[in-house]
């Protein structure tokens, strides 16, 4: 059965093979190229362009599948009686540079193309015209034939040098991410009511289908929707997750629309009774996060906190802890300890740690232990604690 990695530990393994070049540059030589295997939509270029703006480090994305092999090795240009090879630009020059080399969709490009890449990947140099920076790193990526993707044979001789990871989508480590880019939080409330939402391969696959790629989408559509009218934005929905997942989506939201308004909420303006429903549960949870820091002043900060805690500690502890775990996410880590600094810090906090506290402890540890062990292949998507099934 085949070992499959989290986002989490794709990037763990990409910043220490970056900080080994960076560390031994002799080493530039022994380190394999890394391969990220897996279905489309499930992050596989994003984590190394997000990785890399992170470090502040440079990022060339190669589609090999659209190139000619002229391209990778330089154009030929006569000089006299020899031949100058003139070669593309975007190779990096600088010998102190730094970053990661992708050829993505490398399983879409033909044995040709795979050819005439194996001596920059496997060797890093192009004869002896170019030779790439000790300090970039090289990676790879492409779907698998079962993806119903294109998908080439790969070479074995290219495929026995590189350090092959097989990424699978990991609905709460997604979540997470989504809460760290502020993401509409109607989208993470809905699949973590309905986890088998999240990723499916079983509909047309010509059309829109369920990944984390579409959710996505679909969370920076409702941000964006401006005066779009609901039947346009259901259109929309449709199109990108495909009819099953956006027709319950789309219900889940109608349901989400009855909740009071949460930063009136949070100012205190409103008595809250806890929602009857449990989806609407979920939507109210993801929302208080949501809305938690985007307080005009210091001021009023500090009373969405208040009534957040007061809120907390109307709810059972399972949804109180989703809203606290979603609370304390943020951009960065310095971002995250600001938060959880005002969170710990805040008077109210004890009280619900009393209540609440071995839940969260529960679900941190929860979490810990996911994102430091391996899904297997064929593992089914995380689903709620029976403690959350309400319905």
């Amino acid at each position: 059965m085949t070992q499959t990695a989290t986002l989490i530990q794709t990037r763990e393994i990409l910043q220490h093979q970056l900080q080994l070049l960076w560390q031994q540059p002799d080493l530039a030589s022994c380190l394999p190229p890394v391969m990220l295997w897996g279905p489309p939509g499930v992050g596989k270029s994003t984590v190394i362009r997000e990785l890399c703006k992170e470090l502040q480090i440079g990022f060339i994305d190669v589609r090999l599948a659209q190139r000619e092999p002229v391209d990778l090795r330089g154009l030929p240009v006569p000089d006299g009686d020899q031949v100058r090879w003139l070669l593309s630009s975007e190779w990096p020059r600088n010998p102190n540079s730094k970053g990661i080399i992708l050829f993505d969709e490398l399983t879409a490009a033909d044995r040709t193309l795979q050819v005439a890449a194996y001596e920059f990947i496997l060797d890093r140099r192009l004869g002896e015209l170019y030779q790439v920076p000790d300090g970039w790193l090289i990676c790879a990526a492409g779907n698998r034939s079962e993806d119903r993707a294109v998908a080439m044979t790969f070479s074995s001789a290219l495929a026995n040098r590189f350090c092959h990871l097989e990424l699978a989508p990991d609905l709460e480590e997604w979540v997470r991410w989504a809460a760290s880019r502020a993401l509409d939080p109607l989208v993470s409330a809905f699949l973590r009511f309905r986890p088998q939402a999240f990723f499916s391969m079983s509909g047309n696959l010509e059309r829109g289908w369920p990944s984390p790629r579409s959710w996505e989408r679909v969370a920076h559509l409702l941000q964006h929707r401006q005066q779009l009218s609901w039947d346009a934005l259901a259109l929309m929905v449709h199109g990108l997750v495909g009819e099953g997942a956006a027709t319950e989506f789309l219900g889940f939201a109608r349901w989400a629309e009855q909740l009071p308004d949460i930063p009136a909420l949070l100012r205190g303006e409103l008595l809250f009774e806890p929602p009857g429903r449990a989806d609407q549960r979920f939507a109210l949870c993801a929302a208080l996060a949501y809305h938690l820091w985007r307080a005009k002043d210091a001021a009023e900060q500090q009373l969405f906190l208040e009534h957040f805690f007061r809120i907390g500690l109307a709810l059972s502890s399972d949804f109180a802890t989703l809203a606290m775990m979603d609370a304390m996410e943020g951009q960065d880590e310095a971002e995250q300890m600001q938060r959880a600094e005002a969170i710990f810090c805040h008077p109210r906090f004890e009280a619900w740690s009393n209540l609440h506290g071995q839940v969260l402890a529960r679900a941190q540890e929860a979490c810990f232990t996911s994102s430091t062990s391996n899904l297997q292949k064929g593992e089914q998507l995380p689903q709620p604690s029976e403690s959350l099934r309400h319905i």
